[in-house]
């Protein structure tokens, strides 16, 4: 196995991409930061607030996002949505990701999740 600093590091390389594409699928619905936060994390996405807040303003630059102020509540919230650009980026990524996983399990092969080698 490798070192475990190495590891980390190919780890956070992996997820990088990853994590784009699970904002844009979580935002098909609207979310503000901390409530998409919550979301991504009951569906086990290991993010934290430092990465996602950065994402967020990345993915909005670029047009991928809509966001909009509330301010009904006593606590002004920042809702950001998925933008017609977005869905468009959202559908490639997705479906080059499942090419890729169909790839990597052509390679890797089945049981390799069990420890089990074919």
């Amino acid at each position: 196995m490798p070192d475990n600093d190495q590891f980390q590091s190919f780890l956070t390389e992996l997820r990088r991409g990853s994590l784009t594409l699970a904002v844009l699928g979580c935002l098909q619905e609207a979310h503000y930061g901390y409530g998409l936060l919550q979301a991504m994390q009951e569906k086990f996405i290991d993010i934290e607030a430092n990465t996602l807040y950065p994402l967020l303003r990345r993915l909005e630059s670029q047009g991928l996002l809509l966001s909009q102020w509330d301010t009904s509540e006593s606590r002004p919230r920042k809702y950001y949505s998925i933008s017609e650009k977005g869905r468009l980026v959202y559908t490639e990524l997705l479906a080059e990701w499942r090419k890729m996983q169909r790839s990597i399990d052509s390679i890797c092969g089945k049981g390799e999740e069990d420890g089990q080698f074919d």
